[in-house]
């Protein structure tokens, strides 16, 4: 299971020019093959009049599956320099199209294979990359006097609280790194000598945006049958 990768949720686009020819580099989160297929059509509609819409894509996390094509450019110069730039970033799940308006005067090979990867860098500069990480999302319910301990105690090994329930009793909703879990709850247990209630309410990527973290839910029974 990935516990960690990179990717971008907000479309951006970015152009450069070189010698009169506009290279226009747009990014877009996708998670099937259909998303690209659908975005590759708007693209298409969008610069209809465009001589080149050339793209490198990675769909999937475990074993991501990755195409490019140079879209009527020499093979070689134009869908494989995006794809490597992707590969270079780390990125998963992800599309990028570079739109080419022709300006006259030829590139050669190796001014297009620097071309399109230059526009490739641009447009993923200005895209909000964002760590997924993989968590358990554990509630921990405690009386009120063991609760200044609780939390202290899970700060101390850098767990996070997503959030805390004041009901009868405390409830910690804690998310805990995958391959942390079974630690976790040991400690929880040992603190406060098995009195605490630990609930597993499942897998979720937390998506870490600036300072919040927006939870994903992960389907655990394909994480299970590939375990």
């Amino acid at each position: 299971m990935v516990e960690k990768y990179l990717t971008i949720y907000e479309d951006k686009d970015a152009e450069i020019v070189i010698k009169k020819s506009r290279f226009i580099g747009t990014i877009k989160h996708v998670e099937t093959e259909d998303d690209v297929k659908i975005f590759l059509e708007e693209i298409r509609k969008k610069h209809y009049n465009a001589t080149h819409n050339v793209f490198a894509y990675t769909v999937g996390l475990e074993q991501p599956l990755e195409r490019c094509s140079d879209d009527g450019e020499p093979s070689g110069t134009a869908g494989m320099p995006i794809l490597e730039v992707i590969r270079g970033e780390n990125l998963r799940n992800v599309i990028v199209v570079v739109t080419r308006y022709f300006g006259g005067t030829l590139l050669g090979t190796g001014g297009l294979v620097r071309a399109y990867s230059t526009s490739t860098k641009e447009v993923i500069e200005c895209a909000n990359i964002q760590q997924n990480i993989l968590y358990y999302l554990i509630s921990v319910t405690v009386d009120y006097t063991l609760s200044g301990k609780i939390q202290y105690e899970i700060l101390q090994d850098s767990y996070i609280i997503y959030d805390t329930e004041y009901k009868d009793n405390v409830v910690y909703n804690i998310l805990v790194e995958y391959d942390k879990k079974d630690i976790f709850e040991k400690k929880i247990i040992d603190i406060t000598s098995g009195v605490a209630v630990i609930k597993n309410k499942g897998l979720y990527y937390g998506i870490h945006n600036n300072e919040q973290i927006i939870l994903k839910q992960v389907d655990d029974k394909k994480i299970n049958k590939k375990q």
